[in-house]
């Protein structure tokens, strides 16, 4: 095995299929169908199963991506320790994010750099829960990942740098809107009202559970995995939402009203790496940008600005 079969693999991963990785690595498709045969030969498995002419990874490919691409990423680094470099004038940035921090902090950050380094292409895989960042990290699937949690984390054998705070927001339904003017609401204030809440295992959804606990009836109307069908369903009526601030601008701009729940709940958002030696130059300036985000959440907070919500 060697980083070439390496690099054909990823590239028949990443575009899906023969023909298009062999374009995009500008060699003929017979050749690339018989380095990956080669490759399948020398670990004893198959890496895909060919379904017509599709192909879909084996589990045997499927567990192979993470390692596969760290040996790649580490190859770039070695490289870049030897030579000069003036700039990212191209490469591939791998991240996972969940959710909510996928809308921000990361937009934000993610069009900083791409203005930085144009020629860098950056790809975002999902994850749903905090252990799930960290395994893509750890595994080599993904340089950073940006994860939302009740507490600042601090799991080992991996970088954590604290971006922000997002305080949790009601995202009111306008058919339903009882509160009166205020740009905040206590718990209690959402007796007798419906919500459209995230599945177990969200912060979102502990609140809303730790509400009906306290003997506030709370109605759960529709429980959602997808939290991109949330606003959907509040501007139908259906209900309100407990989400992190990062979703407030989206609301607004859906003509949607917004309050701080109070007393206040919030989301800690961090950026999760390997150590910074093990980083391709692509994955280390992300991290710079990261770095100034931060850097400006803490200015705000020490001069007392407002939360991200409003």
């Amino acid at each position: 095995m060697d980083v070439r079969q390496l690099k054909y693999f990823l590239a028949v991963v990443d575009y899906e299929g023969f023909n298009r990785a062999a374009e995009q690595l500008l060699i003929a498709q017979p050749s690339l169908s018989q380095t990956i045969k080669t490759l399948e030969q020398e670990v004893g498995v198959p890496l895909f199963h060919r379904v017509g002419r599709r192909v879909v990874l084996s589990e045997a490919g499927r567990e192979l991506v993470g390692p596969a691409r760290a040996v790649v990423r580490d190859l770039e680094v070695a490289r870049s320790a030897v030579v000069a470099v003036k700039g990212l004038r191209s490469g591939r940035l791998d991240l996972t994010a969940m959710p909510s921090p996928g809308i921000e902090p990361l937009t934000s950050m993610i069009a900083a750099f791409s203005r930085r380094y144009p020629a860098v292409v950056v790809n975002v895989d999902a994850a749903f829960t905090t252990d799930d960042v960290v395994a893509s990290i750890r595994s080599g699937s993904s340089e950073i990942g940006i994860l939302g949690s009740d507490r600042p984390i601090r799991p080992a054998g991996v970088e954590v740098m604290q971006l922000e705070r997002q305080p949790l927001v009601l995202i009111i339904n306008p058919e339903a809107d009882t509160f009166g003017p205020g740009e905040a609401i206590r718990r209690e204030d959402l007796d007798g009202h419906r919500v459209v809440a995230s599945q177990r295992g969200s912060l979102m959804r502990w609140l809303v559970d730790d509400i009906v606990a306290s003997g506030v009836n709370v109605e759960i109307a529709v429980e959602v995995a997808h939290r991109t069908s949330i606003l959907p369903l509040v501007l139908a009526g259906v209900g309100h939402a407990v989400m992190p601030s990062s979703w407030s601008p989206l609301a607004r701009q859906s003509g949607l009203r917004v309050a701080r729940i109070e007393p206040v709940t919030e989301l800690h958002v961090a950026v999760l790496s390997r150590e910074a030696a093990a980083l391709t130059p692509a994955a280390q300036a992300f991290l710079a940008v990261a770095a100034e985000h931060a850097a400006r959440a803490d200015h705000g907070a020490d001069e007392g600005g407002t939360d991200s919500d409003g």
